[in-house]
């Protein structure tokens, strides 16, 4: 296995999900991650309940184990003098800094970028924000829903027509996730600039500019048009990109956009070779003109079998096509099992607990993944690696500086 960031000393200074998501990557990719937690506190996300996913009477929340996966746990109040120098002797030996903090929180804790360059000229310090570090927004919080989502024009151009409202955030922290790998990979990014120049340059991903790059066409359409909202074509203009049903309910997914190449397989394996042959039909300007009609017999063909028959039908033609899954169905996914994209972590509890890599390989190896740390796990050891004896740990647990 390939951990391309090996010997890479991260210190995380962050809570919730967008930073953190960020950290959890170059902890697949081989960083040692070291997250700093309120020592009683920790960590909201640890006691988060998202949509039930807080499990038995333990505080056993998912998504904490998706997010804090293979860190070393650090229990210390960076709030007090004592928990901020012992911040600082890490800073001293890491290669990066990450942090969701916001610029006053960090000015008044002090581990502003100016303060922890002075103690480590060298360290790539990186910042996960809602708006960006300039404007008057600098200092404004944001969340996946609101910066990545809602601001970024995301949800508007989701909107199906003649709906009251747009739609939610399709699942929790899907911003903060997507955000995450911006992040990371701005990380590896510093650092291999560092390696080659001696430069460690100030990494810089927010919420909402992380929604721009993925609603990019609609935001550059939008003003090319001069008009609110990109109007996508509505499923029946393109019968060849559609959502169709099977016999037992479920649903398939066509993108054929090369449609004319496809379109004879397609109605072969559906058993209605005259479509292919329909004067309506016959090419992609016909089948535009006469989309309606050929979207009605286009689902009455996929409603005369299964799902299995269907994957079994469409596997013999060219056209891209696939099945729409649940959330369940992805772990039995051949393709998720044998490329390691979804591994299963073992607890010293017993329990196991499915997670998902990052989405970068090396060498074609799947990331190694390790279970979370209980919070303050690590405190001691940590410590005592950068040099602290056993007095001096000692007095800072009776200080309540660290757990």
């Amino acid at each position: 296995m390939t951990k391309v960031l090996a010997g890479i000393r991260v210190i995380e200074v962050a809570q919730w999900g967008f930073v953190p998501s960020a950290a959890a990557a170059l902890s697949d990719w081989g960083a040692e991650v070291i997250k700093i937690e309120h020592p009683t506190r920790g960590d909201p996300i640890r006691g988060l309940n998202v949509a039930g996913l807080m499990a038995g009477t333990q505080g056993f929340t998912p998504m904490w184990e998706m997010l804090a996966r293979g860190k070393r746990a650090i229990g210390l109040d960076i709030g007090t003098p004592g928990g901020l120098e012992v911040l600082m002797k890490l800073v001293e030996s890491a290669d990066v800094l990450v942090t969701s903090y916001l610029p006053p929180a960090r000015r008044a804790m002090g581990f502003d970028l100016e303060q922890v360059r002075a103690r480590n000229p060298r360290i790539i310090y990186a910042r996960g924000s809602g708006q960006g570090p300039a404007g008057p927004d600098a200092d404004k919080g944001g969340f996946d829903a609101i910066s990545f989502w809602a601001r970024s024009g995301l949800a508007v151009n989701a909107r199906e027509p003649a709906t009251p409202f747009p739609p939610r955030l399709p699942g929790p922290a899907i911003g903060d996730f997507i955000s995450g790998m911006y992040l990371a990979g701005g990380i590896a990014a510093a650092l291999l600039h560092r390696e080659r120049t001696g430069e460690s340059p100030v990494v810089d991903v927010s919420l909402l500019n992380a929604g721009m790059w993925a609603g990019q066409v609609a935001i550059t359409g939008s003003r090319l048009l001069d008009q609110d909202q990109i109007d996508w074509p509505a499923p029946h203009d393109q019968p060849g990109a559609n959502y169709y049903r099977t016999s037992d309910d479920r649903c398939i997914t066509l993108n054929m956009l090369q449609a004319d190449r496809y379109w004879p397989g397609l109605c072969a394996v559906g058993d209605r070779p005259e479509l292919a042959t329909d004067p309506r039909f016959a090419d992609a300007a016909a089948r535009r003109q006469n989309r309606e009609a050929c979207v009605a017999a286009l689902d009455e063909m996929f409603a005369q079998f299964t799902l299995a028959e269907w994957a079994q039908r469409l596997s013999k033609q060219d056209g891209q096509w696939d099945i729409v899954r649940t959330p369940r169905e992805v772990h039995d996914d051949v393709q998720a099992e044998i490329n390691g994209y979804l591994q299963f972590v073992e607890y010293p509890d017993g329990r196991t607990v499915s997670l998902v890599s990052a989405p970068v390989q090396f060498d074609e190896q799947p990331n190694e993944l390790r279970a979370a740390g209980e919070l303050g796990e690590q405190t001691d050891k940590v410590l005592e690696e950068l040099g602290l004896s056993w007095d001096e740990i000692l007095e800072l647990k009776v200080s309540s500086v660290i757990s």
